[in-house]
C-alpha cells in the first residue's frame, strides 16, 4: 500500500507540472495523434473494401469463369460451354424446371472522377433479367429496368457518388454508341454497385462480343456446395472452367487492397519512430525539469520504483491522449466517406471507409505501444537520479 500511494504522489505531480512543458507534451500529444489516424485511414479503407466486395459474394450462387483467369474481364466463355454447364448437375431450377442461370459480359468504359476529373475505368455489365433476380437486395430506386435490346443502360448507386454523368436520363456515348440511362439501382453497398448494367445482347452487339460472354453465374441447389458442377466440368474436355462459389469468388478479389493497407502500415511505423523520438525527448526532458524534485522524494523515502512508475505513466497518459485524438478525428472525418479505387479487374470499386471497434482498439493498441516505448527510458533515468541532487 505504502508503494501503492507514493506511486500516486508522483504521478500527480507529474500531471501537475504538465503546464510547464505545454508546448513539448502537445507536440507529443499530436504526433501520436497523426501515427494513429494515417494507420486507421489505411485500415479503415481496407475494412470498408472487403465489406464491399464481401456484401457481393453469395454462398448460393456459382461463379463460373475460364481455367487459369484471375478476374471476369480476362475471361472468355463460348456460348457452347454456357449451354454444356446449363445442363449440369447441382444447379437449382425454376418452377418450369429450367436450370437458374446468368450469362454474363464484362467490359471497361470510361468514366470520369468527380473529385479528380480525371478519366478512369468503369464496369459496364451484360446480363438478363435472371441476372438480376440471381443478385440478393438488388432494387431499381429511380426509373426502370432496362429494356431487351435495347441500347439503355441502369446504374449503381456507388457509381453517382464517385463519378460525374451518369444521373438518371443522361446519355453516354461508349466508342460511337449512345446509351441512355434509365435506371438506378442499390445492392445494399455491395461492388455490383460500383458497375453499369445493360442487355447482354445489346452488349454483344455494340461491342463486337460475337456470342461470347465472360462468366456464368448459376444459383447452387445446395448454398456452398459446388462439388457436383466441379465433378461434372472435370469429365467433359470442352469445358476449361473454374467453378467456385460467389462468395469465395469475390474473397480474393480483395487481395487488391493488401497493398494499400501494408502502405499503411509502412507508413505508420515510421511516423510511429518520429513519435517516439518526440515521447523520448519529452520525457527527458521531464525528468530534467524535475530532477531536484524527483531526488528530493527519494530523500525523503520514497522508493525508486514509484519515481520509475510516476514518469511511466505520464508518458503513457501523453500517448493515449494522442491515441484517443487520432481515433476521434479518424471517426469524424473518414468514417462513412466513399472512395473509388482500382480493384482485381482494372476497374473501379466504390466502397465506404469503416471504422470498426476492432480497428479503433488497434489504434489504441499503437497509442499505448509508443507510450511505453516513449516513457521506460525516461523513467529508467529518473528512477536512478542520485540523492544528492536534491541538496546541490
Amino acid at each position: 500500500m505504502r508503494l501503492l500511494s507514493q506511486t500516486w504522489v508522483v504521478i500527480i505531480m507529474n500531471i501537475r507540472s504538465l503546464p510547464a512543458r505545454f508546448s513539448m507534451s502537445l507536440a507529443t500529444i499530436f504526433a501520436v495523434a497523426a501515427v494513429v489516424g494515417v494507420l486507421l485511414f489505411f485500415l479503415a479503407m481496407g475494412n470498408g473494401f472487403r465489406a464491399t466486395l464481401e456484401g457481393a459474394g453469395s454462398d448460393a450462387v456459382a461463379v463460373v469463369t475460364r481455367e487459369g483467369s484471375q478476374s471476369e474481364i480476362n475471361s472468355v466463355l463460348g456460348r457452347d460451354q454456357v449451354n454444356l454447364i446449363a445442363n449440369a448437375p447441382g444447379i437449382a431450377r425454376d418452377d418450369a424446371g429450367n436450370p437458374i442461370i446468368s450469362a454474363e459480359l464484362y467490359v471497361i468504359v470510361d468514366g470520369i472522377k468527380e473529385s479528380t476529373k480525371t478519366k478512369v475505368n468503369l464496369p459496364l455489365r451484360g446480363l438478363s433479367q435472371a441476372g438480376f433476380d440471381l443478385r440478393d437486395n438488388v432494387k431499381i430506386t429511380d426509373g426502370r429496368m432496362f429494356s431487351p435490346g435495347r441500347n439503355e443502360i441502369i446504374v449503381g448507386k456507388g457509381v453517382l457518388k464517385e463519378f460525374g454523368g451518369f444521373s438518371l436520363g443522361k446519355k453516354i456515348t461508349f466508342g460511337k454508341t449512345t446509351w441512355e440511362v434509365v435506371g438506378i439501382f442499390t445492392t445494399g453497398g455491395s461492388a455490383f454497385e460500383s458497375e453499369l448494367w445493360a442487355d447482354a445482347r445489346s452488349v454483344q452487339d455494340q461491342f463486337r462480343r460475337g456470342n461470347s460472354f465472360q462468366t456464368m453465374r448459376l444459383r447452387l441447389e445446395t448454398p456452398g456446395d459446388v462439388s457436383a458442377l466441379q465433378a461434372y466440368a472435370k469429365t467433359d474436355p470442352r469445358l476449361n472452367v473454374k467453378i467456385e462459389t460467389e462468395a469465395n469468388y469475390f474473397s480474393t478479389q480483395g487481395d487488391a487492397i493488401k497493398g494499400y493497407v501494408i502502405f499503411g502500415w509502412g507508413v505508420s511505423i515510421i511516423m510511429g519512430l518520429g513519435a517516439l523520438a518526440g515521447a523520448l525527448n519529452t520525457m527527458y526532458t521531464s525528468v530534467a525539469s524535475r530532477a531536484r524534485e524527483i531526488a528530493t522524494l527519494r530523500a525523503i523515502g520514497f522508493s525508486n520504483v514509484s519515481a520509475f512508475m510516476g514518469t511511466l505513466v505520464e508518458g503513457i497518459l501523453l500517448s493515449l491522449l494522442g491515441g484517443v485524438l487520432g481515433i476521434v478525428a479518424t471517426y469524424l472525418f473518414i468514417d462513412g466517406n466513399s472512395a473509388a479505387t482500382i480493384g482485381a479487374s482494372f476497374t473501379q470499386v466504390v466502397f465506404t471507409f469503416t471504422l470498426s471497434p476492432d480497428l479503433m482498439v488497434q489504434g489504441g493498441w499503437i497509442a499505448l505501444a509508443i507510450g511505453v516505448l516513449g516513457g521506460f527510458f525516461p523513467a529508467f533515468r529518473a528512477a536512478r537520479l542520485p540523492v544528492v541532487i536534491a541538496f546541490e
